[in-house]
Parts: C-alpha cells; sequence; structure tokens
C-alpha cells in the first residue's frame, strides 16, 4: 500500500503525520511552497504579529496531543481572561452576550418575549426530522426569530462565513438535531449532555496558529511543497498516478483529498465527472481581513472581550472584529490596540470583492462610529481570500456522498469540505482516517 495526500493544509499535513507514524508509505503534494493552508500567521516590520485564518484554537484532546507529539505543548498560549466574553450590534451599540440561558434570562439583551420564547423551548415537542431544514428554520421553530436575528445569525456569520437561512442544520450543527429528536427539548437535552463537561481551553500558539503546520512539514519526510497536481490518471489494477513536480508520480493504491472542494473537482473530472460536479458546487465566499491598530488613548471603548460580531438586521458594513490586541497583547506595539476585522462571507459577499482602498476606508469609518475613535489609523492591513470557508448549505450532501461513494476506488477526503471546519474538528478526522488506512479498514465517514 502507497498513499498520496494531495493538498498540504492542516488536513493533509495531519493525515500524512499519522500515516508516517503508523509506518505506512505516502508522498504528500502541496501546491504553494508553503505548506499550511489556511493556517497563516503574517509577522509584520511595524510590529505586528497577525492570524489571516483562525486566530485562535480550541483545545481538543486530540489537538492537545499532537500538540504535545510535536514538541509544541510549551508553545501553548492560553487567551485573555476577557476572552470569555462576547459583544453583538444592537440598536447601534454594543452589548454583552450572555453566555449561557440563565445568564440571557437574567439581562436585558432579548426582549421578555424573546425570553419567553427560550422558556418555551422546554416545552415544545420535537419536530419531524427534515434532512433540508436550514440553521434559520430550526432556530425560529424552537426559539424564535430574535435568537435567530440576535443570536444565532452574528455566530454563523462570524465562525462559518454563512448565512443561517442557507446553511443546513444537519451538516452545521447534527448534534442539534440529535438533542432535539433524543430529548424533545434542545435545551434539556444540552442541560443533559453538559453535565461534567467543561468548556474547552481557547489557546493559540506563541509564533502564531502557523506554528503547528509549520511543525508538521518539517517533520514529515515525504512532504512535496511546490508541486502542483495535474493529470490524474488509472492504471487496469486500479493503481493511481499523475503530474506533480515535473515529473509522473505513482502508482498510487489510494488518494487522500485534501484539497479544496473547487481544487480537487478538475482532478477528478476525467475518471470520476459526477463527483467532480458536485464537489465543483460547492460554495467558498470571499473573505477580505482587515487589521487596523490605533493609539490606546485614542479609542475610547474599553475593549474587555474577544470582539463584537454585527447581526446583518443591523446593516453593519463588516461582519464583525476580534479585539486582538485584547486576547494575546504582546503581538502589537506598546501603547496601541489593534483590531482583526471580517469583511466578506455569504452575507456580505459585495463588501469582500471592493478594492482594498476602499474596504480599509469603510472598516475605519466603521470602527470609529462604534468604538468612539478618534483619528485616523497608526498602522492598517489587509489579507484578501477570494474563496474562504466551504458552505455546508444544499451543495454540500451532494458533494460528501459523491466522495463516499469513491471509497471502493480508493478514494477518501480529510478537508475541511469533509471533516468540519474547525480545526479540532480537522485535526480528529484526519488522524481516525489515517488509522483506519494503516489497518486497511474503511476510511470513517464524518
Amino acid at each position: 500500500m502507497k498513499i498520496a495526500l494531495l493538498g498540504g493544509g492542516l488536513a493533509g499535513l495531519t493525515c500524512a503525520w499519522y500515516l508516517q507514524q503508523a509506518g505506512v508509505a505516502y508522498d504528500l503534494f502541496e501546491a504553494d511552497a508553503r505548506p499550511g493552508g489556511n493556517l497563516l500567521s503574517l509577522n509584520q516590520p511595524e510590529g505586528y504579529l497577525l492570524e489571516a485564518g483562525p486566530n485562535s484554537l480550541q483545545l481538543s484532546p486530540e489537538l492537545a496531543e499532537l500538540f504535545d507529539e510535536l514538541g509544541l505543548t510549551d508553545q501553548v498560549q492560553d487567551t485573555a481572561a476577557v476572552g470569555q466574553r462576547r459583544y453583538v450590534l444592537r440598536g447601534g451599540s454594543y452589548r454583552e452576550l450572555p453566555g449561557s440561558p440563565p445568564a440571557l434570562l437574567a439581562s436585558s439583551f432579548f426582549s421578555l418575549k424573546g425570553k419567553w420564547r427560550l422558556l418555551r423551548e422546554f416545552l415544545k415537542p420535537a419536530g419531524a426530522p427534515n434532512p433540508d431544514e436550514t440553521v434559520a428554520a430550526f432556530f425560529t421553530r424552537r426559539f424564535g426569530s430574535e435568537i435567530v436575528d440576535y443570536a444565532v445569525n452574528p455566530f454563523v456569520a462570524g465562525i462559518y462565513a454563512g448565512d443561517p437561512a442557507q446553511l443546513l442544520l444537519r451538516h452545521t450543527f447534527p448534534q442539534l438535531a440529535a438533542l432535539e429528536q433524543a430529548h424533545g427539548s434542545v435545551l434539556r437535552g444540552l442541560a443533559k449532555a453538559g453535565k461534567g463537561v467543561g468548556r474547552r481551553r481557547v489557546v493559540t500558539l506563541q509564533g502564531g496558529v502557523q506554528v503547528l503546520t509549520d511543525a508538521l512539514a518539517a517533520r514529515l519526510t515525504h512532504c512535496h511543497p511546490g508541486a502542483p497536481i495535474a493529470e490524474l490518471a488509472r492504471a487496469p489494477d486500479g493503481a493511481y498516478s499523475f503530474q506533480a513536480g515535473g515529473a509522473t508520480q505513482g502508482p498510487y493504491t489510494h488518494l487522500v483529498l485534501a484539497l479544496p472542494a473547487y481544487a480537487a473537482a478538475p482532478l477528478l473530472a476525467g475518471l470520476f465527472p459526477a463527483a467532480a460536479a458536485a464537489l465543483a458546487a460547492v460554495h467558498y465566499p470571499p473573505m477580505a481581513v482587515v487589521y487596523s491598530a490605533y493609539e490606546r488613548a485614542a479609542v475610547a471603548h474599553p475593549l474587555e472581550g474577544f470582539g463584537a460580531l454585527h447581526p446583518k438586521a443591523e446593516g453593519a458594513y463588516a461582519a464583525g472584529s476580534l479585539w486582538t490586541s485584547s486576547l494575546y497583547p504582546g503581538r502589537v506595539p506598546a501603547g496601541q490596540v489593534l483590531f482583526t476585522t471580517f469583511v466578506g462571507g455569504t452575507q456580505y459577499e459585495a463588501a469582500a470583492q471592493q478594492p482594498e482602498a476602499d474596504q480599509k476606508a469603510a472598516v475605519h469609518t466603521e470602527l470609529a462610529r462604534f468604538y468612539g475613535i478618534a483619528g485616523a489609523p497608526t498602522w492598517q492591513g489587509r489579507y484578501y481570500w477570494p474563496r474562504s470557508i466551504p458552505q455546508f448549505d444544499a451543495a454540500i450532501g451532494p458533494a460528501r456522498a459523491s466522495v463516499e461513494a469513491l471509497r471502493a476506488d480508493g478514494i477518501v477526503a480529510v478537508a475541511n469540505w469533509q471533516a468540519g471546519v474547525g480545526v479540532p474538528d480537522v485535526v480528529r478526522h484526519a488522524r481516525t482516517t489515517a488509522q483506519a488506512l494503516a489497518a486497511g479498514a474503511p476510511a470513517p465517514a464524518r
């Protein structure tokens, strides 16, 4: 058995690491000179350490074990304690979002009607399973439109760059659908499931999250960066070969797709046209990440929290901002604050495609209005993703099913469109897939 991993982002690197640990022959090919994909940390000469992809990581057991295996445990850095506080724009100003149902009931964030709808959820019977139910439809049915507008919508835009009216519940939050069916009430199910379970630590790595993928790439013995793949072929005995690095590579008994769906689609088109068409339909909205630094004295807001999200109902320009300097003070020059602002996603695609200068100006104008900022930014920067996060809408099910059907042909997927968009999801799925391949068992489904 010899395996080719196509794509050198976190998923491909993690899967290759565990194949290497198991003694399985493999080659990993990555088109870019820098492996790592969406885990991208940027050191600026002005003294800023920026994140273009994930800004922090939930420390799952699998991720903690991977840190330990790579010798990175002593580089784990906890997010500042103020990061437990999250804010949402409502009525033109930022208000702290309650962190639990009891806190929500005690706060003034939601109206009495909204709180009443929340309490009534305990008494609502489970609805009939609906595989096509959207996130917005589910939460509206269970909790009402106010919860959707001012809690679900900003959360989905901030984490998934998505629109809850388009994302399907069974792909985005499958555990909530299961809780409703098992317990009748989602809140009752969450209460039972949460007993004895602590909140995961939110961390980063000294030097940025890219330290993780750099460490993986440095320890792999058969990692080939700067080697785009083309001309996938299959021999009569089922073995695969392709062009990469200026030469024919192969034969390989298995292919592991660690590529974005839009990059995997053209490779599969010649051999598996139906699967290629399904993967090509997966939507990746554009996203611009705008960084704005100010002198601390110029910002009236205390910035004691993780950041602030913008519900679509508020009509803001950006999806929201992280208060980077509050979370990781050592990443900005002394006496300054830094906002990491997200412009784009499914609900903000037009803004994401504007010229860089226009985006920077619009972000500054909005920050100045909401945070009471006097004067111009000390520094601004931007990173642009033409395609950001795969959307778990009506197209993702056919894409996953099409690749599931290719297992018999020796093809499995570990990319985030299959595993889930969170770093812990990707690490867990890549690890279990590698272990299954090493054991000669069918690779696990998501």
